[in-house]
């Protein structure tokens, strides 16, 4: 028997009588699964707290309520779908839960002060979620439908699908005349006909006690009202949620183990009579049950259940909670520096009241801006106080702009000092309230980073019991590319802000990106004992092979000659060499000493550039040469650099040279290659995207070399 897969409509029709316990609920959070085809709602009800809702449109078609350790965890940055619902929808009641006629179609409408907005859930075909406002046009829609019979697309008016026949709400003699029109046998009629689909066309037959095949000119009276007494009776539950769901398990062997859940319905059925059942107190509860362990089943592979990634998810949440963390101390700053603005004002009031009085007067007089910007030009360099104090008057805006105790502060000149100070402490407090809202999403981050935190715990309780691998098994390298599923271990480094690689030999490299970075290299990150590497062609990346850590004491190192070339390699690759499409260039080599920002007398050093005194080691016709690779061990990355580097630290690789494509296309091309490598392609995702992969990438065009 195979596994239920999407909702029927007499599913809707018992999750719209349940759902509908839940008005009342405002929306916190909209989220959007785009590989998943999972949209997920999160609410607060003042009854039950945290609710989740979710509707799915993959290979699975459902919407209903789930537990919160049910719920994956946030995607990162969330599409423009999601930040849509969250725009609209935010802070929103939920005042209307309902099923359209007796279709698998489901309406979300939820109710805020600027307006109302339905979410229409379409369960059927490839299946799609529909955004409609208050006046019933599209603001937005995961898939645009345009078909002769109706249109679904941002902008449009909503259109529903031709209403098919209610059997739930017709009448006895509706119902008969339904039944008499087709030219199929009972059970076929009430399965297509009357919309119940096969397995509650069956059923409403063994209610009634009327055989399945019999035809329908030969069905009597007697058995037409047996009939739609079943029917009325079914349709009275629904309606009334007078329910017993039930998630039915079909059994592969001896014992409870060996049962796999196969269904789930709100009512228990007479044509799984002979399956083993479990009730449940809602069919929410049910179908989360159901939807759940079924997920979970599938994800068996050799008689093992792939591990969710734990690890991946917690740091995700614990960077952005340090991201909330940082974001909130900008708040508090931003805040204070508004309230001192402010407090200044007060503090020079006769300065400040003199410049706008000064201001209204000719403006009242019909004086330009210009004229009064040079008014106050002409007073400074007489030395009046006020006007010293001005150091830009913007006319278009009306505003004038101070420097008060080495603090600007901008005024708006049509009006007081009071007034000014006023706008300055409402401005200090919208950003407290923005705090406000930050301190209440680092709750909901810590909430989530709980529920991943818990799953994990009981993950690894369920597989306490599993026999440890033998110690040989341990001593085999892993084969990470045939790996169903590869854990994500990472940390943040210091030097990834930079272009960076370890060499073969284990030293660090790093690089500038451009002008800034360059500076920044030899200022903060140049020590004793490191080696300055730099293309003899112009506009190549400020290169250090580091001999220690930044919070290590300097030391003398004694480079192998292997990190020596790749070092060289690196600045060469990352130069303008690689941008004309060259293949080689010259290279050299200097210590920290040898390097300054003094200029010889008569020259000009442009931003990022150094002057190089002494002898310098040259590479000579230094090949260019990158490879972009992925590790699985110890930590999970992006990793790029010298080929010799870079190939035995990843656990696979691609090497580039000069070539036609450009850096975000060539990026897009490996990393389709990468994933075509492994066999988790969820990983690649994860760790190598190709955003990431352009990091590594030089500048200009490159090709993928033939290995």
């Amino acid at each position: 028997m195979d596994h239920k897969r999407e909702l029927t409509s007499v599913d809707l029709a018992a999750l719209e009588t349940e759902l509908g316990a839940y008005e009342g609920a405002k929306l916190d959070k909209a989220y959007l699964y785009a590989d998943d085809d999972l949209v997920r709602l999160k609410l607060r009800d003042f009854d039950r707290g945290r609710v989740e809702f979710v509707i799915e449109l993959g290979e699975v078609k459902r919407a209903h309520v789930v537990a919160p350790d049910h719920v994956p965890d946030a995607p990162g940055r969330p599409p423009d779908f999601a930040m849509m619902l969250r725009n609209r929808l935010s802070g929103a009641d939920l005042v209307r839960v309902e099923q359209f006629e007796f279709d698998r179609i489901i309406e979300l409408e939820f109710d805020r002060a600027d307006g109302s907005t339905t979410i229409v859930a379409e369960l059927f075909g490839d299946g799609n979620v529909a955004v409609v406002d208050e006046y019933g046009d599209v603001v937005d829609s995961l898939e645009t439908v345009r078909l002769k019979s109706r249109t679904v697309a941002p902008g449009a008016t909503y259109e529903f699908p031709s209403a098919r026949f209610n059997p739930l709400t017709v009448d006895y003699e509706g119902f008969v005349a339904r039944v008499r029109d087709s030219d199929a046998d009972l059970v076929r009629t009430l399965a297509t006909q009357l919309n119940f689909g096969g397995l509650y066309g069956e059923e409403l037959c063994s209610r009634a006690d009327i055989e399945y095949n019999v035809d329908v000119d030969e069905v009597t009276d007697e058995q037409f009202e047996r009939l739609y007494d079943v029917v009325t009776d079914l349709s009275t539950q629904l309606r009334e949620g007078n329910l017993d769901p039930r998630v039915y398990y079909e059994s592969t062997g001896e014992g409870e183990e060996s049962r796999r859940r196969v269904d789930v319905t709100p009512v228990p059925l007479v044509e799984y009579e002979h399956l083993h059942s479990e009730s449940f107190d809602s069919f929410n509860a049910a179908l989360d049950d159901y939807f759940f362990h079924v997920q979970r089943e599938s994800e068996v592979e050799g008689g093992e259940a792939k591990r969710p990634d734990f690890e991946s998810e917690i740091q995700k949440h614990e960077h952005i909670i340090r991201q909330q963390e940082q974001a909130i101390e900008d708040f508090e700053a931003d805040a204070e520096a508004e309230r001192e603005k402010a407090e200044l004002l007060y503090a020079r009031y006769d300065l400040v009241d003199e410049v706008l009085s000064t201001v209204q007067a000719a403006r009242a007089d019909d004086v330009s801006w210009d004229e009064i910007r040079q008014t106050f030009r002409e007073g400074a360099d007489r030395g009046i106080a006020a006007a010293e104090a001005v150091v830009d008057v913007d006319g278009s805006e009306g505003t004038v702009t101070l420097e008060i105790d080495d603090t600007r502060v901008t005024v708006d000149a049509s009006t007081g000092v009071e007034k000014n100070a006023d706008r300055l402490y409402q401005e200090a407090k919208r950003i407290e309230s923005k705090k406000e809202g930050a301190m209440a999403a680092i709750e909901d981050t810590r909430e989530d980073l709980a529920d991943v935190k818990e799953r994990r715990d009981a993950w690894e309780a369920d597989d306490g019991d599993e026999e440890e691998p033998d110690d040989a098994a341990d001593d085999e390298p892993t084969d990470w590319l045939a790996e169903p599923s590869i854990p994500v271990r990472q940390t943040e480094q210091w030097y990834e802000q930079f272009r960076w690689f370890h060499t073969s030999d284990g030293f660090l490299v790093i690089g500038g990106r451009d002008a800034d970075e360059n500076e920044q290299l030899v200022k903060k990150y140049l020590e004793r004992g490191d080696r300055f590497f730099h293309a003899q062609a112009h506009g190549g990346p400020v290169t250090i092979l580091k001999a220690t850590g930044p919070s290590e004491p300097s030391k003398d190192v004694d480079f192998p000659q292997s990190s020596l070339e790749e070092a060289a390699q690196f600045a060469v690759s990352y130069s303008s060499v690689w941008k004309d499409g060259k293949f080689a260039g010259d290279v050299y080599m200097v210590e920290k000493d040898q390097v300054s920002k003094t200029p010889e007398s008569g020259e000009y050093l442009e931003k990022g550039g150094f002057a190089i005194r002494g002898d310098r080691t040259y590479f000579e016709d230094t090949e260019v040469g990158v490879a972009v690779g992925i590790t699985c061990e110890d930590e999970t990355r992006v990793v790029g650099g010298p080929p010799t580097a870079i190939r035995p630290q990843a656990a696979t690789s691609i090497t580039v040279e000069p070539g036609q494509y450009a850096q975000n296309d060539i990026a897009k091309r490996l990393y389709r290659e990468f994933k075509s490598r492994f066999a988790d392609e969820t990983f690649v995702r994860k760790v190598a995207s190709p955003d990431r992969i352009q990091e590594f990438l030089p500048p200009g065009g490159s090709r993928m070399v033939d290995e």
